[in-house]
């Protein structure tokens, strides 16, 4: 299936493959990601798949909609599934996963020392790239226990896209870099030839740093890489590993944006560096579309019948000229369409049938209330369809530049999603695509 000539992104038979393993929802902040995930979540479960999801969102909306109190490092059930799928919930914890790591490769009082050192702590809350990092430690853990068939991602809201594949790397290059290894070179040379070593190779640098950093932050430092030896490796190693599970078959990256122009300059630059980095991207999800039920009626037609109405003039104003031709408009309900009134909504007004002959409607035809009141949903739906036109042209600018992405629109909702019925809802839209 196709979207404008553009290949449509199947969803349901990704999330159905028994292959596909780990889906990673990535793309620039506030474009969905969470919701996004949390509804792929809900819809692969409910198609008879045990599922996790794990977001390092901190609005903690993932917990709200699916009706758990709270979540943390720990997964949790979701009640309310229907069908004979399973779906847990989790929110990353950062500092506890880092903790984790340490009880889990050191001995007991080498891991205390770590746990109680300040400079550990400092890293281990705010390291630039950590939150990156741990989330990719926490997928590698879920993955190790095969627990679950499916496992989605919501990555971190990160100032650039990108953030989420540099920081395993940022990160084990900080560790296993020519800093730390000065650090560890004492420790790691015994006896005269490390105290030598130590009183020349080492005391201008030890100076320079004490007065840069402060001679305890530095000495911090130094137990921490002391204590941390043994461990520098595996964290290397560790996200090595996590790298090329993400380059594995049975990972599907979903890149999420909005209709916005800088939202798919990033979604584009993230197409491309996946390219490049040979992960495989199963689509672009592209969220809160927004849509109109009276596509035949232009913004110029609309804002050409309102200011007639406005101005008292005749609505229809002949054949080659701007105007509504149609029946005689009676109420304020008889503007609006049929989508409009199912949902209490006021967008856009029904574009009238034409008749077999043009039908004059002055503006003496409706009460001045009445006019006034259709004139303002004409010029409201003028404003939608200048919006549908500006959004058209931005996706048909991405799709032009990457027509091998398929893709699939997500119409906006009037509301935010709250409860599982929501994210259902934005599932179904998810698997059905938009058709302008």
């Amino acid at each position: 299936m196709t979207l404008d000539g553009v290949p449509g992104l199947e969803v349901d038979p990704l999330l159905d493959d028994p292959a596909t393993r780990i889906i990673v929802c990535c793309g620039a902040g506030g474009v969905g990601k969470t919701t996004t995930a949390a509804a792929l979540g809900v819809r692969a479960a409910e198609r008879g798949r045990k599922v996790v999801v794990l977001t390092i969102d901190p609005a903690r909306r993932l917990a709200q909609s699916m009706g758990i109190d709270q979540l943390d490092n720990v997964p949790r059930r979701v009640d309310g599934i229907k069908g004979d799928g399973e779906l847990h919930a989790m929110m990353l914890d950062m500092k506890r996963t880092f903790d984790e790591i340490v009880e889990a490769h050191a001995d007991p009082a080498r891991a205390a020392a770590i746990l109680r050192n300040p400079f550990y702590q400092s890293l281990s809350a705010g390291f630039a790239g950590t939150q990156e990092y741990m989330a990719m430690e926490k997928l590698g853990q879920l993955r190790a226990r095969e627990e679950w068939d499916l496992i989605v991602v919501d990555t971190p809201p990160s100032r650039s896209a990108l953030d989420f594949l540099d920081a395993p790397k940022r990160l084990g290059s900080f560790l296993d870099g020519t800093f730390i290894k000065l650090l560890m070179a004492p420790a790691k040379v015994g006896g005269r030839a490390g105290m030598k070593f130590l009183n020349v190779g080492m005391s201008m640098m030890t100076g320079t740093l004490g007065k840069l950093l402060g001679g305890q932050l530095l000495r911090d430092v130094q137990t921490f890489v002391a204590a941390m030896d043994t461990m520098f490796g595996g964290f290397r190693t560790r996200a090595d590993a996590t790298y090329r599970l993400l380059q594995a078959p049975g990972t599907a990256f979903l890149v999420v944006a909005a209709p916005e122009r800088d939202a798919l300059r990033e979604a584009a630059y993230f197409v491309e560096r996946l390219a490049a980095e040979q992960m495989p991207l199963a689509g672009l999800v592209l969220n809160r579309v927004h849509g109109s039920g009276a596509v035949r009626l232009s913004a110029e037609r609309a804002l050409a019948a309102a200011e007639n109405l406005e101005e008292g003039g005749i609505v229809d104003q002949g054949a080659g000229k701007a105007g509504l031709r149609g029946p005689e408009v009676t109420s304020p309900e008889a503007a609006l369409s049929p989508e409009s009134k199912a949902t209490g909504t006021t967008t856009a007004p029904t574009p009238p049938t034409p008749p077999t002959a043009p039908v004059d409607v002055s503006a003496a035809s409706v009460s001045p209330a009445v006019g006034r009141l259709t004139a303002g949903l004409l010029r409201l739906h003028a404003e939608r369809m200048q919006v549908l036109a500006r959004e058209q042209r931005t996706r048909d600018r991405f799709t032009a530049l990457h027509p091998e992405v398929a893709v699939t629109e997500v119409p906006a909702l009037p509301g935010d999603v709250h409860d599982l019925a929501g994210l259902r809802a934005i599932g179904d839209r998810l698997a059905a695509g938009h058709r302008r």
